[in-house]
């Protein structure tokens, strides 16, 4: 073993096993920590001098001491999934490991078919990942609409929440994905619905005929139009260009459109009541 390459493969980062292997006496290692040559990150891992403290070095250094695999938002963000890294990075490991700051330890098994090694390290694959990042995030429900649309497909996500049931968090990744896998005009209908109702808007229809199309909701008196866009994983390329020439043909047409996805309709039910009534309004 070489340690300029082990340097090059792990960001500057090496254990006093790697060292070893390299010829490096343990005496050697101790006494470029004392110099202040080499940091030391965690027990027996080290980041040797002439290397930046990086993102990267932070999650492998912390994956190299732990050992099992990192979880949760770090995994996200060494898949790519999620632009920037969290301050603490998730392990999941088999053996017991004392707390550490900047860590969350977890001891427990994860099957071999959600583990996945990238760049040299190990860590849940991108289905598992998907679910526990969004079950960990405040708004998890966004971070698994771009997982879908971008990273990996239902039906694995699907397979990798059958295999996480009764583990830390798998609660709230199931009541995601069953939204996720029910995102039908008839669950965005009821949810409309219940929204109007409660904030005491009428005059509205659901599913007026406009031309060859068809409103999801609209207030014909006001021509104020309320589209619903489903999850992008739900809409293909047929349903989005029509989708568009719809939306043309109502503004043409003299009509206010307003767009919501179903993060607003879920999230944030006051702010579409809010430009409804702005957009009544404005028409009256």
């Amino acid at each position: 073993m070489d340690l300029d390459s082990v340097l090059r493969a792990q960001a500057g980062v090496v254990t006093a096993a790697q060292a070893r292997a390299c010829d490096l006496a343990p005496r050697t290692v101790g006494r470029r920590v004392a110099e202040g040559s080499w940091r030391r990150l965690h027990p027996g891992v080290f980041l040797v001098g002439g290397h930046r403290h990086t993102v990267e070095v932070r999650v492998r250094a912390a994956w190299l001491w732990a050992g099992g695999a990192v979880s949760g938002p770090a995994a996200a963000w060494w898949h790519g999934m999620l632009p920037t890294a969290p301050e603490i990075v998730d392990l999941s490991v088999l053996r017991d490991r004392s707390p550490r700051a900047g860590l969350r330890i977890r001891r427990r098994r994860i099957p071999e078919e959600d583990l996945a090694t990238v760049s040299g390290i190990r860590l849940t694959g991108r289905a598992r990942t998907a679910l526990e990042t969004a079950a960990a995030l405040p708004d998890g429900g966004v971070f698994l609409d771009r997982a879908l649309q971008r990273y990996v497909g239902f039906a694995a996500v699907s397979e990798a929440y059958s295999r996480m049931l009764g583990a830390h968090g798998s609660a709230e990744a199931g009541r995601l994905l069953a939204a996720a896998a029910d995102r039908a005009a008839s669950r965005a209908e009821r949810k409309v619905v219940t929204i109007l109702r409660a904030a005491g808007l009428t005059g509205w229809e659901l599913h007026l005929p406009f031309g060859p199309f068809e409103l999801d909701v609209a207030f014909p008196e006001a021509r104020v139009a309320l589209e619903i866009d489903s999850w992008a994983w739900h809409t293909d390329v047929e349903r989005f260009r029509t989708d568009r020439r719809k939306g043309n043909a109502v503004v043409t047409a003299g009509w206010t459109l307003l767009r919501f996805t179903w993060h607003d309709l879920d999230r944030a039910p006051e702010r579409v009541v809010r430009e409804i009534r702005t957009a009544l309004d404005r028409a009256a």
